[in-house]
């Protein structure tokens, strides 16, 4: 089945007539086309998008964007099933995590919807002959560039609050895993969003991704991926001088104390490195254990490891695949490198026996005593491979942490009040989590990084503020 490209409301194919193939991570075959963008589409993209900005939707009253976005995000909830199950083939994620994804596109575009007429200005305090006053408007067009790890609830954090602040959007979605977008630009249109407000163009991020980053119609960029993307997106923008958003990789530590509740937090510990098959940014992907109690929890985590189950996405299991071959591959080659340098695999998880040849898997692993200097300890690896490292003391537990160029999230486990403060003032890290991690998702909560993590944040009330400009208007009377 070939998927077209979403441009004004209408299904186009790529103006080149070139297409790309769809692959199922869970046995590497082939079985759908998407089309194959290039600098011609993502114009046609950005004029109808030009368009709408100028046109019904930049025209539209906050308090009617309000209730269109709602209606969007009630449309979402009815169809969470249907975009579950594209999200779980087109990406391999397990059932229950792409319905967990399904829930949050449809959650980011309720809580933008409620947020839209409530983005205020303010007046400023001036001599008695002035009126000054603030207000915040939508830099217009706003290009978006979307991973395969998480579509939906991509989309959701960064279209949904893009819409909300009245910007016009063109997404291009990775070519790994675009067809649950696709579904939604369908759902958008039946609920009545305006032609133009939504473009979608599928295709490579070399061709279509880069025709995005350096177009001229495009005001503000909002990209998640890898650090040298993130940085070619940015020169791409410097060009015509738009503002970027980067999310980018992460490295982020949980740092597990001697006085922590550790029956509560070794389910977290795995959680936070098999979901997504440790295909996350902010997968909780160093663990840092003080010596006195790193032998009794690398006994439990073992124990843990050990029961996951790896297997096809359809089959709901602990771990699903990673998303390509080039993916896998990497992944097992961090893994060759440990052996090689004596570092220890404490435990691996089980492949279902009736997992797909074809499929890329790699169970979850365990590494111990991983040098925190290490490549292993340094580097994003993107999948289910946790390093453990023993530490002795606060100090040596924060300089551990904070020794990676990233700064995305972090992780303290300790019921010492004054540590959990002084630990997460002092932690590199743009959220910081004591005695969890993730906090369930966090709609609302302020999402980004520092560092090789990137900059801006989303999520949250904050990410309308990154896709507003502010002007100030001075009245002498």
């Amino acid at each position: 089945m070939l998927h077209k490209n979403f441009i004004a409301n209408q299904w186009v194919e790529a103006l080149g007539g070139q297409t790309l193939t769809v692959i199922d991570p869970s046995n590497g075959q082939p079985f759908a086309e998407i089309a194959r963008s290039g600098e011609a589409d993502i114009d046609a993209a950005v004029q109808a998008a030009r368009a709408a900005s100028a046109g019904a939707w930049g025209r539209m009253a906050p308090a009617e964007r309000s209730r269109l976005l709602l209606r969007l995000s009630l449309a979402l909830q009815d169809q969470q099933e249907a975009l579950a199950r594209i999200e779980s083939r087109d990406t391999g994620k397990p059932m229950k995590q792409a319905r967990a994804d399904a829930a949050a596109v449809a959650r980011y575009i309720e809580f933008y919807a409620g947020a839209v007429d409530k983005l205020h200005g303010t007046t400023i305090p001036y001599p008695s002959d002035y009126t000054v006053l603030t207000v915040r408007e939508p830099h217009g067009v706003t290009g978006h560039i979307i991973p395969w790890n998480y579509p939906l609830q991509i989309f959701g954090r960064s279209v949904g609050a893009a819409l909300a602040a009245g910007n016009a959007c063109v997404v291009k979605p990775a070519e790994d895993a675009c067809l649950s977008l696709l579904k939604v630009a369908e759902i958008a249109a039946e609920a009545g969003l305006p032609a133009g407000a939504l473009n979608i163009c599928t295709g490579l991020g070399a061709e279509a991704g880069a025709a995005l980053s350096a177009h001229p119609g495009i005001d503000h960029i909002s990209f998640t991926g890898s650090p040298q993307t993130g940085k070619q997106v940015a020169l791409a923008a410097a060009g015509h001088f738009a503002p970027v958003t980067l999310e980018l990789g992460g490295k982020s530590p949980q740092i597990l104390f001697s006085d922590a509740d550790i029956d509560a937090a070794v389910p977290v510990l795995l959680n936070a490195i098999i979901q997504n098959a440790g295909q996350t940014c902010s997968a909780g992907s160093r663990l840092l254990v003080q010596r006195a109690i790193y032998t009794d929890v690398m006994g439990r985590l073992s124990e843990r490891f050990k029961a996951t189950r790896t297997g096809p996405a359809q089959d709901d299991p602990d771990c699903g695949p990673l998303i390509n071959a080039r993916q896998r591959d990497r992944v097992k080659a961090f893994l060759a490198e440990a052996e090689s340098d004596g570092i220890a695999m404490a435990a691996q998880g089980v492949l279902d026996i009736n997992a797909p040849k074809g499929g890329f898997y790699q169970p979850p692993v365990l590494l111990g005593d991983v040098p925190p200097a290490h490549r292993l300890a340094q580097e994003e690896i993107f999948g289910p491979v946790l390093a453990a490292i023993p530490f002795d003391t606060e100090d040596e537990a924060l300089s551990i942490a904070n020794s990676t160029p990233f700064g995305l999230v972090a992780g303290i486990w300790t019921q010492d009040g004054g540590r959990q403060l002084r630990l997460a003032r002092r932690v590199r890290s743009g959220q910081v989590f004591i005695n969890n991690y993730g906090a369930g998702g966090g709609v609302e909560l302020p999402f980004g990084g520092t560092g090789q993590s990137g900059y801006g944040r989303e999520k949250g009330f904050e990410a309308l503020y990154g896709f507003t400009t502010l002007k100030t208007i001075a009245i002498k009377h």
